[in-house]
Order: C-alpha cells, then sequence, then structure tokens
C-alpha cells in the first residue's frame, strides 16, 4: 500500500485560497442537502494542560470524499514557542476505504477556516465592503484576512489582538500580499478596530467577548471562528441580537459554539435566533442578506466536511503537480 505525504508547503502550494473557498462552499452546501455523514466530532480533554484533543470524521458522498483529521489545540503552547494547533488529515479511497494521503493537518485547518469565512463574507457582507477588522494575530487570523479580501476589494484593515507584538508582525508581514492592501494598521482597541468595519473576523480563544456589540455600524458582517467550546464566547450576546445568524451546521453550533450556548443558557436568547444554515442560502433554500443595513453573522465551529473536501481537492492537485512523497506501507 502507498501512502501519499503531503507537507505543510505542499498544502499551501496545491490549496489556494480562491480554491479553498470553494471547496467550502461545496462542503456546506451537500451537508446542508444532506448528502454528507458529519458525526458530531469526539473530544478529549487534557485538563492539566488546558488543551483538547480532537477526532474529526466525514464522508461527502457526492464527491467521494472520505476523511479524518485528528487536530490538538494546546494554549499553553505558545509560551514554549509552539505552535497551539496540530494537526492531521487521513484521507481514504472511499471505494476501498484504504489510506491514500496523510496530509499535515495544521496548514489545511488554517486555510479551510479562513476559507469558511471566505465564503461566509461572499454570501452576506455587503459587495461594497471596503474595510476588515480582525480579532486575533495567529494563523487562523492571518488566513481569515487573506479569505476576506480574495472576496471584497478590501482597502483598509485593522488588526486587534491582546499581543501587540505579534499583532504588529502580521501587519508588517501582510500589508500588500494579494490579495491584502498595503493599509493594515493595528488598532489600539476593540471599539477602534470595529467603529468603521464593513466585515469582522475573530479567531480567538477568547472565553470572553472581544467587542462591545454596541458599536457595530449597520451594514456590518461578523464572522465568528474561534470558539468551539461551549464556555468560549468571542461575540456578545448584543451583536447576536442585533443580527442575522447564520452558522455551519444547526447541530454542531448547538453543542459546541458559547457564542450561542451561553446567552442562550442565560435566557437572553433562544436557539430559534438561528435563521439558516450557510449551505441553505447557497443552495437556495433560504434567504441572505436583505437590506444594506442589516447586521450579518456567521458562527462557525468546523465542521469534518470542510476538511475532508479541501483535502480532496489539494491531495487531487497534489498529485497533478506532482508535490509530496510516496511512502510504501
Amino acid at each position: 500500500m502507498e501512502l501519499r505525504l503531503l507537507s505543510s508547503d505542499d498544502i499551501t502550494r496545491a490549496l489556494p485560497m480562491s480554491q479553498a473557498i470553494e471547496a467550502v462552499k461545496t462542503a456546506y452546501m451537500q451537508l446542508s442537502a444532506g448528502r454528507a455523514d458529519l458525526p458530531l466530532r469526539t473530544r478529549i480533554d487534557v485538563i492539566e494542560r488546558e488543551g483538547s484533543a480532537l477526532f474529526m470524521p466525514a464522508y461527502v458522498g457526492s464527491s467521494g470524499d472520505l476523511a479524518v483529521k485528528i487536530v490538538s489545540v494546546f494554549p499553553h503552547n505558545q509560551a514554549q514557542g509552539i505552535p497551539t494547533i496540530a494537526a492531521l488529515v487521513i484521507v481514504l479511497d472511499a471505494g476501498t476505504g484504504r489510506p491514500v494521503a496523510l496530509l499535515e493537518g495544521a496548514s489545511l485547518t488554517a486555510i479551510r477556516t479562513g476559507a469558511a469565512s471566505g465564503a461566509a463574507t461572499d454570501v452576506l457582507a455587503r459587495r461594497e465592503a471596503k474595510i476588515a477588522a480582525i480579532f486575533g494575530s495567529g494563523a487562523q487570523a492571518r488566513t481569515q484576512l487573506e479569505a476576506v479580501c480574495c472576496v471584497r476589494s478590501i482597502e483598509h484593515v485593522w488588526i486587534f489582538s491582546l499581543d501587540p507584538r505579534a499583532a504588529q508582525e502580521m501587519a508588517a508581514n501582510l500589508a500588500g500580499r494579494d490579495p491584502i492592501p498595503a493599509d493594515v494598521a493595528v488598532a489600539a482597541s476593540a471599539a477602534e478596530a470595529i467603529a468603521e468595519a464593513d466585515v469582522i473576523c475573530t479567531a480567538t480563544t477568547s472565553e470572553t467577548p472581544v467587542f462591545d456589540g454596541a458599536g457595530l455600524k449597520a451594514g456590518t458582517h461578523v464572522n465568528a471562528i474561534g470558539s468551539y467550546t461551549p464556555t468560549m464566547q468571542e461575540v456578545d450576546a448584543k451583536t447576536i441580537t442585533r443580527a442575522l445568524v447564520v452558522v455551519d451546521s444547526k447541530e454542531a453550533v448547538l453543542a459546541e459554539a458559547g457564542d450561542l450556548l451561553v446567552p442562550i443558557g442565560r435566557g437572553e436568547i433562544t436557539a430559534d435566533i438561528i435563521h439558516a444554515e450557510l449551505g441553505q442560502i447557497l443552495n437556495g433554500d433560504r434567504l441572505g442578506r436583505t437590506s444594506p443595513e442589516q447586521i450579518t453573522y456567521f458562527k462557525s465551529v468546523g465542521l469534518a466536511v470542510q476538511d475532508a473536501v479541501a483535502a480532496g481537492r489539494a491531495l487531487d492537485r497534489a498529485n497533478a503537480l506532482g508535490l509530496g512523497q510516496t511512502l510504501s506501507l
């Protein structure tokens, strides 16, 4: 048996953001149409390290993408100079069940997570959106910005992070790198970042809201991708109640997303506030934005269908380009 091995560099070359966005749209459409098998992910907490390991299988029948991702999130790794997220993706042949590829998963996760916000921004944000605000300064924040700039003509970017040095480094590294504009600045406060923002992305591990939803201007679109547990809450109830709420998977967010579960637990909102899954809007089953003044909010907890379809696209292109290595087992 031969196994194709794809490194982070291989994946970056094989899966440009524009193609990743289209792959993620396909994944969402197939999921909402009932053509994907997606169990809720299994989570194991390593309490003494405040870390967790997640196991995420998925099968998308229409495309034949079958894969499982193992991803760990250990926030204290940063103090040791080690990435917070580590992951591997195993791709299986849907016809035989045999493993065919092993992909470095952190880069795939960052790309497909950015692509999710790119897809949501393309569907929900105003076409004339010009200003973006990014909360966070890690790998996920960077692909969030890239994806938003792929689908909208962004002219100015604000970055806000609790780590100002990392924010300055992110701004310096990304400014002017296509499709990101040259005008990238670090905000002194969350309020400054959101004041004129047309698109906001939150990519943090915060357990408390990172901005005050009362400060959002009319017409803003918010992508919230950082909180993935019932206790993590990047976005406050004020934002939720002001917005048209769209999610990647209703089942998944109501099991994992603190952005919604915390205010539901406090009686501030109910689950009925969820308007639609993004795939339902893409499939034409539900409406998206209905006015320029409407605030829209997309909540993603990350789905294995994204990994399966993105990995399949990356593997196909890697094979065509001769990327990666082959391991005989």
